[in-house]
């Protein structure tokens, strides 16, 4: 708006470090991002939202009001410190009563053995979701190995492309997101050196359940399949192998059928797992 100038404008410089937390500031595409992940404050929220999750490292009880309260309290600077969480630091804040506050206490505990996969996920790195969290877990086998990769190394692994590759870098040689792994190892997170079954009936492949199915929920559902050495997908694309559909399928059921994907039901889906259970490795995939 040219008629409110007053001739001190200054022409406009992306900065190159956070101005929260003062991490690099990496340029993908048209978009800046701060490299911080795991302990920027404008991301806080955001993080511990992703790392709680069902999918993640499954911290139930902990939900979005819960987190912005404990944030707000200074309970919260990053997602480490979710593991110093005590009773005494929670009872009598509002809402909470001794009984929530030790069933959300035994969820933080029982999260601390996470699969390698769940892990790498719940760290938020850019680019990277549940799929390419379990390829990653394959290929690298520990949480070391995949910080010291280099982009090359990385970009030699199917489906892994170059902003993908260079995020993974960036995260970490970041020093603020090593330094919170570090506290999440003090604080008695197990960081799986390998993964517990580099074979399975369902090796290397991605499902998609749908509906609503009667023998599992969807979580114990996609634990069998990583049990199985396969990964649950989040939505539906040709990067999908098989669509397991309960009842009443809805939307992604139509997508997957319009895509062509593989559809079996929830009583083939048990008969995959019967046979990996005893060993029965042929004829099926």
């Amino acid at each position: 708006v040219k008629e409110k100038r007053t001739g001190r404008e200054r022409a406009f410089r992306m900065p190159g470090v956070c101005p929260v937390c003062r991490s690099k500031v990496e340029r993908v595409g048209a978009i800046h991002f701060c490299t911080g992940g795991l302990s920027c404050p404008a991301q806080l929220k955001e993080t511990i939202r992703h790392f709680v999750t069902k999918r993640a490292m499954d911290i139930d009880g902990l939900g979005g009001k819960h987190i912005d309260q404990f944030v707000e309290e200074g309970l919260l600077k990053d997602v480490s410190d979710i593991y110093s969480l005590n009773k005494k630091s929670i009872v009598g804040l509002e809402r909470w009563a001794d009984k929530s506050v030790e069933n959300l206490l035994n969820a933080i505990e029982r999260s601390k053995t996470p699969t390698l996969a769940r892990l790498i996920y719940a760290l938020g790195i850019r680019g990277v979701g549940e799929h390419m969290a379990s390829l990653l877990a394959e290929e690298f086998g520990s949480l070391g190995a995949l910080k010291k990769a280099k982009e090359e190394e990385l970009l030699n692994i199917h489906e892994v492309g170059p902003e993908t590759a260079h995020s993974i870098v960036e995260f970490f040689s970041e020093p603020h997101n090593i330094k919170v792994i570090e506290k999440l190892k003090k604080a008695g997170v197990v960081f799986p050196e390998k993964e517990k079954k580099k074979k399975g009936k369902l090796l290397g492949k991605s499902l998609l359940f749908t509906g609503a199915l009667k023998s599992f929920t969807r979580e114990e559902a996609t634990r069998l399949v990583e049990a199985e050495g396969g990964s649950g997908a989040a939505g539906v694309s040709k990067k999908v192998d098989f669509v397991v559909a309960g009842e009443e399928p809805g939307s992604k059921y139509e997508k997957a059928r319009k895509l062509g994907l593989r559809i079996i039901s929830e009583r083939e889906f048990k008969k995959i797992l019967a046979k990996g259970q005893k060993g029965k490795r042929k004829g099926f995939i």
